[in-house]
């Protein structure tokens, strides 16, 4: 301090008297300072403390047996591209297309877009369907009253199984039963998935033209639609009974209610109608439709991004895919397909680049990059081609379709 002259708020510093003495200071305005000082504490007192993060989702009480909702805001969350199950991991990458028309699936290898077989099994075949312990794909034929196993691993079938009027399946969320949607009988035949002994039959006698289906968050709830009844039915999956059935606002039934889709975070469901050209938004509770979405002539297939932010819809008379946000439900892009098309059922590739569709009444196949929509391939394939299955898909279990991944 030595040499330092002046005033010096808020004391001064003053030469020592005295030879060899220190340096004295005077704080003549110590009352001053301890005002300040008062002053500055109560202003940091009261600044806003640090916000908490984020309070945790609620967790899902879901349905005894059924693997955890880990991430209640994405039920899709185990999703991702590079979740594979052991199962998934072991299967040979195919892309298999069941034909109503030839009685035929047709086997593609997605990496060099060639076909590597064709199994002429008869009958009406409508969807291949991934097993809940994905080991299995079940190509289901509802004239025949069958369903024929592939091997993942080799892509080669086995022998048929007896199973009632199988238009489309579906597994329960905790794996107990396989689920037969009779469409031509409107009922729900559960069997055991392992023995495919018959446990129980739900007649639906209100809902003409049953056939697609998703599950709530909790998987506690089922919503199956209508197609000739312009309506939904919502089923209790313990016990197997109908709860109740809800009209749709405008009641389409000749190519009325379709696909069904849950969105990530569980809010609502989404409900393609072919005939309203767009889709109905459905509450997650399943008991109230909330509006509508139009997206394009004849509004059918339901299908999520890698990542479940946006939701890829088939318009299967306009020939074009509308991309909605999945949360939000706003349309984000159309994209055509060139030349058109009849895009009808089908799925995302394991690394989420690529979406393939089948060409219901094209006897194509259409395979898109799902950044821009481009045509990336298309296929010549039989009479008929429809419920479309892209395999291995991410996951720890399905849910059945052409693979509901959760």
């Amino acid at each position: 301090m030595a040499g330092v002259t002046g005033a010096w708020w808020p004391g001064e510093v003053l030469a020592a008297r005295g030879a060899g003495g220190p340096p004295r200071v005077r704080i003549p305005h110590l009352a001053a300072l301890l005002a300040v000082l008062a002053a500055l504490a109560a202003c940091a007192g009261s600044a806003p403390a640090t916000p908490p993060p984020p309070a945790a989702p609620p967790s899902v009480d879901g349905l005894p047996g059924m693997p955890p909702v880990t991430d209640p805001r994405n039920v899709y969350a185990a999703t991702g591209p590079t979740m594979l199950s052991e199962p998934a991991k072991a299967a040979v990458p195919r892309v298999y297309v069941p034909h109503t028309k030839t009685g035929e699936v047709w086997v593609i290898d997605p990496a060099t877009f060639t076909v590597v077989g064709r199994h002429r099994l008869g009958g009406e075949l409508q969807h291949v369907v991934p097993s809940y312990d994905m080991t299995t794909l079940y190509a289901t034929d509802d004239t025949g009253y069958r369903v024929t196993p592939f091997d993942p691993t080799t892509g080669e079938p086995g022998p048929s199984i007896p199973v009632t009027d199988p238009y489309n399946m579906y597994f329960t969320p905790d794996g107990r039963s396989a689920i037969s949607v009779a469409e031509a009988r409107r009922e729900l035949v559960f069997y055991d998935p392992h023995t495919w002994q018959q446990q129980d039959v739900l007649p639906t006698p209100d809902c003409a033209g049953i056939d697609h289906a998703d599950f709530t968050a909790d998987g506690r709830t089922a919503v199956f639609s209508c197609e000739f009844a312009g309506r939904v039915a919502v089923v209790d999956v313990a016990s197997h009974r109908l709860l109740r059935m809800i009209d749709m606002p405008v009641r389409n039934t000749t190519m009325g209610p379709q696909d069904v889709k849950l969105a990530p975070d569980g809010s609502v469901f989404y409900i393609a109608d072919s005939e309203q050209n767009g889709l109905w938004v459905l509450d997650g509770a399943a008991t109230t439709v909330l509006r509508q979405i139009p997206t394009g002539h004849g509004a059918h297939g339901l299908y999520l991004s890698r990542d479940a932010k946006r939701l890829f819809v088939t318009n299967r008379h306009a020939g074009s895919v509308s991309v909605l946000d999945a949360y939000t439900g706003a349309v984000l892009t159309t994209w055509p397909i060139p030349g058109g098309g009849s895009p009808d059922m089908g799925n995302i590739t394991a690394d989420g680049t690529q979406l393939w569709l089948s060409g219901r009444y094209d006897s194509a196949v259409y395979v898109l990059d799902t950044t821009d929509g481009r045509l990336i391939h298309r296929f010549d394939v039989g009479a008929g081609p429809h419920g479309l299955c892209v395999w291995p898909q991410p996951g720890r279990y399905s849910l059945g379709h052409t693979g509901i991944m959760r």
